[in-house]
């Protein structure tokens, strides 16, 4: 009989070659196989089930009922003082006199035994998951998630967002240089634009601090931000927040695991941009190449579920809402305003007087453009210090021209004395010579 051969095929051999008038002493020879096994194979049609061998006896088997005491003690105790593996194989040598075992053979029992002690009491497993369903339109999960890029030559710390529909396993991403307020509210007006609608049920998110700014006790209470307030119902959005910490991040797997397919495989190598305009185009062609790929648990491609769920979305409002924020900050004494912990330089006809800008994500726009527009290209969050003027800072530079003329440093200097110098070690002056009377007329 062959390695790759079954039982039950030697069985179904054996009585094939029987039918022919092959002899039992010939079927033994043939299937190198002894006779209770040739009488077996004719006497039934399926092989008896092959015998459980004797558990051997463990050093450890009289100390199981005091481990299984030890676990039902601690039930009762609170999380952090119930017996640790450690404290048990302690007890065991001090207590009982248990010279013979180890640690290691005390702590693969404790692992065994402490869920059938629990499930035993009635407590069940510690956590059990529920797989999630979903209706055409109905919900979306949101997150961020960090990723590296060589922008303009520097190895920088960007911030990816996305927005997934939990039906069609469609998502929208966009890189920001921060995962501030204003990025997260461009990042949402972004993906639904992108999609062309709104989830008409709950779209899941973290207890991020620019939505939130206190979570109340254990349950889904949340204090959120005052301006997140007016974002959301600007746009109809019904925020369902996850709970805490790791246990939360089960709420919304999807986009989590979306996230790290996204930084796996769009990430690796690490792109080299020159902008985050550059790599923002890039993700765009990213998204729609993900259309194609099939998820495990579906049998039609992203792009083919998200054409039957895009017509189920909520149509998207006709009003503006301004996502970004506006600061007043002053100009100082080196013709620079201070915004979020970062500088920007500005005309120096503005020091000491405020200006009204705008900040975005990615950048930061005055209230009037003609007189100043620094905006910069990834520097909100200090990703890049080369910034990325536009061609009116040449306007700001021409505005420095007077106060540069009137400069010390440009002021004319005093022309070289033609006295000679009397400093030590310098050159001697020329000893005077004697001078001709001139003749008399």
């Amino acid at each position: 009989m062959g390695n790759s051969q079954s039982k039950v095929e030697l069985y179904a051999a054996i009585r094939r070659d029987h039918q022919m008038g092959m002899s039992l002493r010939a079927l033994q020879r043939t299937h190198n196989v002894t006779w209770g096994t040739v009488r077996r194979a004719l006497d039934g049609q399926w092989p008896e089930p092959r015998k459980k061998q004797r558990r051997k006896e463990s050093r450890l088997d009289p100390c199981k009922p005091l481990i299984d005491g030890m676990l039902r003690a601690g039930l009762d105790a609170p999380p952090k003082q119930r017996c640790a593996a450690q404290r048990i194989f302690d007890r065991l040598v001090e207590g009982h006199e248990a010279d013979d075992i180890s640690y290691s053979m005390v702590r693969a029992c404790v692992k065994d035994r402490r869920k059938e002690v629990r499930r035993q009491a009635g407590l069940g497993p510690d956590t059990v998951f529920v797989s999630q369903t979903h209706l055409p339109g109905a919900e979306a999960e949101v997150d961020f998630g960090d990723v590296h890029v060589m922008l303009a030559g520097r190895m920088a710390k960007v911030y990816l967002f996305s927005l997934r529909l939990s039906y069609s396993g469609k998502a929208v991403h966009r890189v920001f240089a921060s995962c501030g307020q204003e990025a997260l509210f461009e990042g949402r007006v972004y993906a639904f634009r992108k999609l062309g609608g709104i989830p008409r049920g709950r779209i899941r998110y973290d207890n991020l601090r620019a939505a939130v700014e206190r979570v109340l006790g254990l349950g889904r209470a949340r204090v959120e931000n005052d301006r997140w307030i007016a974002f959301r119902s600007h746009w109809g959005i019904d925020a369902f927040y996850c709970r805490p910490g790791i246990e939360g991040a089960h709420e919304k797997g999807g986009v989590e695991g979306q996230i790290g397919y996204y930084r796996r495989n769009h990430f690796v190598p690490v792109p080299e941009v020159a902008s985050l305009t550059e790599l923002n185009a890039m993700v765009d062609q990213w998204d729609l190449d993900d259309e194609e790929r099939r998820l495990r648990t579906k049998t039609r491609t992203i792009g083919e579920s998200f054409t039957q769920e895009q017509p189920l979305l909520r149509p998207l409002p006709r009003e503006v809402f301004e996502t970004g924020r506006w600061f007043t900050p002053r100009v100082n004494r080196f013709g620079q305003v201070t915004v979020r912990c970062n500088s920007y330089s500005a005309p120096v006809c503005f020091i000491g007087r405020q200006l009204r800008v705008l900040l975005h994500a990615n950048d930061l726009s005055p209230m009037t453009a003609a007189l100043w527009s620094p905006t910069t290209n990834g520097s909100a969050a200090g990703v890049s210090p080369a910034w990325s003027w536009t061609t009116t800072w040449k306007l700001s530079c021409a505005s420095r021209v007077p106060f540069l003329e009137r400069s010390p440093s440009n002021r004319p200097k005093p022309q070289a004395s033609s006295r000679p110098s009397m400093k030590p070690g310098g050159p001697r002056p020329a000893p005077p010579t004697a001078r001709r009377p001139a003749p008399e007329p």
